[in-house]
């Protein structure tokens, strides 16, 4: 059986559901233009003059999402 599911997944799955971070939160933005949500980590800059670095962990579902198995039956 195959899947498209990695160790990144993996990692950041159990993060999220171990409570032991607490730099989570909810992210307005677009996916394939559309509007969306996703799950993601935010890094604080290491000094002043830096960025927060927004890493996207896991999308919300769009209403045009199709999930499909990997034999393209719809879920």
């Amino acid at each position: 059986m195959s899947t498209n599911i990695c160790p990144e997944h993996i990692s950041a799955f159990e993060a999220l559901t171990s409570a032991e971070r607490d730099n989570f939160a909810l992210f307005s933005c677009f996916l394939n233009g559309e509007p969306a949500v996703a799950i993601v980590a935010v890094t604080p800059p290491e000094d002043d003059d830096g960025e927060y670095q927004i890493t996207p962990l896991f999308v919300g579902v769009t209403e045009t999402m199709v999930l499909t198995d990997h034999d393209g039956v719809a879920a």
